[in-house]
């Protein structure tokens, strides 16, 4: 449900436009030095408003530590991080308790929780819990130390020239997908548990909890079902797994070959777009036209290549710990 990982495990908690979200971390070594100031980077990068196309909406998005750190440093119990809501503007979402938005969870999230949930800026679904995910992102890839979790946008809207693709978006009024590639360097060969814990399972699960995301392919991905067999394998070149190509995306056999980890996810355009759209009343049990109001993301995929980092590390820290790679107590 809530809560993913095995010894590296995280549980994520709050709303949109509750008091806060947060997440709690269970199994992070004692011993690790850790800084509001540590935050600062990644935080910024998911945050709205500092590009074209993402929401004016802005908060601090600064850790407040409830648990797990005494004297600025790890302590091997549950690290308890908030991050406070307090630029909310619930009255933007009034209408939805008749009029689920397409492509929300307003519809299945109703019937789900017998109209208990918090519809307000989605509630438990919205995106504002990667504020959390990115929190705990950090600490994992402090964890992994030499390792390098690294994500970019590909393409928006079809087009590789972002700058292009965005404005299409603009000059349609309305919302655009991308895609984002994250590449990791330095693994080790053999990371990742069969049958139904290789890496590129525990990937996907953690991806699909970021909300927008409808595809992920590793290495060649869907390419690879028009390609000979002799041409998709990667010749092996030397006793370090180096291969001559990386058509498989550093995973063979569900498990880390050594070579870069490298895979990318679709993101599908906002949900919330000014554009008028059919949906269904609940309370008439009529379609009625309507247009989203409130504060949206033009283009979700530009704030996606931070939480892309941070569930890759949160998968990888978690499989580090299962080999030992990483002591429970850090000196």
């Amino acid at each position: 449900m809530n809560s993913f990982g095995t010894l590296f495990k995280v549980q994520i908690f709050g709303e949109s436009h509750g008091a806060c979200v947060g997440i709690v971390i269970d199994g992070c070594p004692a011993g690790l030095p850790l800084l509001q100031s540590h935050f600062e980077v990644d935080m910024e990068r998911r945050k709205g408003g500092k590009q074209k196309g993402t929401t004016p909406r802005q908060e601090d998005d600064m850790p407040i530590f409830k648990s797990g750190l005494f004297n600025d440093t790890t302590t091997g119990a549950p690290i308890t991080m908030l991050f406070e809501n307090n630029n909310t503007r619930s009255s933007d979402y009034e209408k939805q308790r008749a009029v689920p938005r397409p492509g929300h969870s307003d519809f299945t999230a109703h019937h789900k929780f017998g109209g208990f949930e918090d519809y307000r800026g989605g509630g438990h679904f919205s995106g504002r819990l990667t504020a959390a995910l990115v929190g705990a992102g950090v600490i994992a890839k402090k964890l992994l130390k030499e390792v390098e979790v690294a994500a970019h946008i590909v393409s928006i809207g079809g087009e590789k020239d972002l700058e292009k693709g965005l404005q299409k978006a603009i000059d349609q009024k309305d919302s655009v997908g991308g895609i984002v590639e994250c590449v990791v360097k330095g693994l080790p060969i053999g990371l990742g548990e069969h049958f139904f814990d290789s890496v590129e399972s525990l990937i996907s699960h953690a991806v699909f909890s970021i909300p927008a995301i409808r595809g992920i392919e590793f290495g060649t991905g869907f390419a690879a079902a028009n390609m000979f067999g002799v041409d998709h394998n990667d010749p092996i070149e030397d006793a370090s797994g180096k291969t001559k190509t990386n058509h498989a995306g550093g995973v063979v056999g569900g498990y880390t070959n050594g070579n870069d980890l490298v895979f990318r996810i679709a993101v599908k355009p906002t949900s919330s777009t000014p554009k008028d759209q059919t949906t269904l009343n609940w309370e008439t049990n009529e379609q009625e036209v309507f247009s989203v109001k409130g504060r949206h993301d033009l283009c979700i995929a530009l704030r996606v290549p931070v939480v892309l980092e941070a569930v890759t590390a949160i998968v990888l820290a978690d499989l580090m710990l299962l080999e030992q790679r990483i002591p429970r107590i850090l000196k």
